[in-house]
């Protein structure tokens, strides 16, 4: 793995955190307890702090980014953020899904419980409500998850807690 550090910031991982080895961590970063970063994931900590929450998973070739005195990135506990993401300067609460392609600008916030769908734009400042579902480009709240969805992302998250466990149990085996 790729920790780098940048001016007085290092990188810092909770307990049981992997990090693959192809993924590149920089600066003021912080990933909780049994998060994932998988494959080609760039997470730049050198214009502010990203902050990650515990068990939340960062999937391949996702950027985690923001502009310098204009946003931070903080992203909650139990997030699945999917394949090639783009999270700017913005803020997902605890327990979200971020679909595949999605891109999340600067100041947005994703509250609570939500989805936000495959592809889908959220423009900077927009402001999600808690259990939303989040569609379109532009991102618009579309209604609220049902029970199928909120189930769906805490299968997401569950399953990327194993899995990270899993590579970690690989490389202590050597």
């Amino acid at each position: 793995m790729a920790l780098e550090r940048f001016k007085e910031h290092t990188p810092r991982l909770g307990a049981g955190a992997f990090v693959h080895s192809a993924a590149t961590v920089i600066g003021d970063v912080e990933i909780g307890e049994r998060c994932s970063i998988w494959p080609a994931v760039v997470m730049r900590g050198d214009d502010g702090p990203i902050r990650i929450g515990a068990e939340t998973s960062i999937q391949d070739g996702s950027v985690v980014h923001m502009t310098a005195g204009l946003s931070e990135v903080s992203v909650g506990s139990r997030v699945t953020v999917g394949h090639k993401v783009i999270l700017h300067g913005c803020v997902v609460e605890d327990e979200c899904l971020i679909g595949m392609g999605a891109i999340v600008l600067d100041n947005a916030r994703i509250g609570r419980g939500s989805l936000v769908g495959a592809g889908a734009l959220v423009l900077g400042n927009l402001q999600v409500p808690p259990g939303s579902l989040v569609l379109g480009s532009p991102a618009k709240v579309v209604r609220a998850l049902n029970e199928k969805e909120r189930a769906m992302i805490e299968m997401g998250w569950i399953e990327y807690v194993e899995r990270a466990a899993q590579y970690l149990a690989r490389d202590a085996e050597g």
